[in-house]
């Protein structure tokens, strides 16, 4: 179900725009994020879709029909909507709070709820966290659950206004990373605002960049955007390091993967160790590194090991490949396969030898 903004414009009392004159149009089954700073009309432009803000001029067209032709709250109960900080009801469990939405659509409450527990294992959660109330969980959890209850709109369109933008860096990943597994299964369309790049180019099929004064800069792909900015103003709010970023759209064919030696969790070791070694675990997973300067006397353990950087995913984009080498304190990134395990070692060099071959 795409969606499409025509010559849109809202313009408060006083003479305030928030959005000037936005035409794009979101494809279906694609996730589309805003991004700009703060005062550039994302957040409302999101809000207009679901006529919690309504356009001063222009049409919003949802599926090729004015949501202007919709009642409001009949329109929302078929949006998902996602909001920060979750905005979860407070004195209901987290199952009922999932079940909101299909209640008030007419289901059975037993029904609601079978659909809400679907749901939470759909987004990671394990089903006893249903009985909790929201006060009793992380926040990372609380924005999974406000996916869910978007999700139980069942609907094909998904409205997510910085949802992830309270909880701290590793959350946030983690979080951008499930909703990327949903949208891999589930082809939602989805419009997304955020202030941070990184997650725009993370996260988008394609980018609009909103610039103060409500006014769309550039509407393009994460490549485009990084690659080609329209003007100063996109370049600057990209950021000077867009080069590195960019990287995210290069794939790391022609990186050599070398061999790496390895040495397991609960090996017994005597005296200095020599070279930087790899620890793993029984499974084959990296869990740090052995420095050159240590010596261990008994069974290695993970209170020997140094912290070791970011993992290299093999197949991935070649951004990856380079921040893992560059976060190593071996100097040597960590390459795995899709279950985890160690599959070799790659140097910084040999990234940036391939990226410059290419120039």
């Amino acid at each position: 179900m795409g969606i499409e903004f025509r010559g849109v414009t809202k313009r408060y009392p006083g003479g305030t725009v928030a959005v000037d004159d936005l035409s794009l149009t979101v494809e279906d089954g694609t996730i589309t994020v805003f991004v700009g700073p703060s005062g550039c009309g994302k957040t409302t432009s999101l809000r207009m879709i679901n006529r919690m803000v309504e356009p001063t001029s222009g049409t919003v067209l949802l599926d090729g029909k004015d949501v202007r032709e919709s009642d409001p709250p009949v329109l929302r109960r078929g949006i998902g909507y996602v909001i920060q900080n979750a905005g979860l009801f407070p004195h209901r469990t987290v199952l009922d709070n999932v079940a909101t939405v299909p209640l008030l659509s007419g289901w059975g409450k037993r029904k609601a709820r079978d659909r809400a527990a679907e749901l939470l294992e759909t987004v990671g959660l394990p089903a006893e966290l249903g009985k909790r109330y929201p006060a009793q969980l992380s926040g990372g959890q609380q924005q999974r659950v406000g996916v869910a209850r978007a999700l139980a709109a069942d609907s094909p369109v998904l409205l997510m206004d910085e949802p992830f933008s309270a909880v701290d860096p590793i959350v946030r990943e983690g979080l951008q990373d499930e909703l990327l597994r949903l949208q891999s299964r589930l082809g939602k369309t989805i419009v997304f605002v955020t202030h941070d790049i990184d997650e725009a180019v993370r996260l988008g099929d394609k980018v609009a960049v909103m610039r103060v004064g409500g006014r769309l800069a550039q509407y393009g792909t994460p490549a485009d955007v990084l690659r080609h900015p329209v003007d100063d103003f996109v370049a600057s709010f990209v950021g000077r390091d867009r080069g590195y970023r960019g990287l995210s759209f290069v794939d790391a064919s022609g990186v050599e993967v070398k061999d790496v030696a390895t040495i397991e969790l609960g090996e017994a070791l005597s005296g200095p160790v020599g070279d930087w070694r790899l620890a793993v675990n029984d499974q084959g997973e990296p869990r740090g590194w052995l420095a050159p300067d240590s010596t261990v006397e008994g069974a290695l353990a993970e209170s020997d090991l140094v912290a070791g950087g970011s993992l290299y995913q093999r197949g991935t984009a070649i951004r990856g490949a380079l921040d893992a080498a560059l976060s190593s304190p071996s100097g040597l990134g960590v390459v795995v396969d899709d279950a985890g395990r160690v599959v070799g070692v790659v140097t910084a060099r040999q990234v940036l030898d391939v990226i410059e071959g290419r120039g």
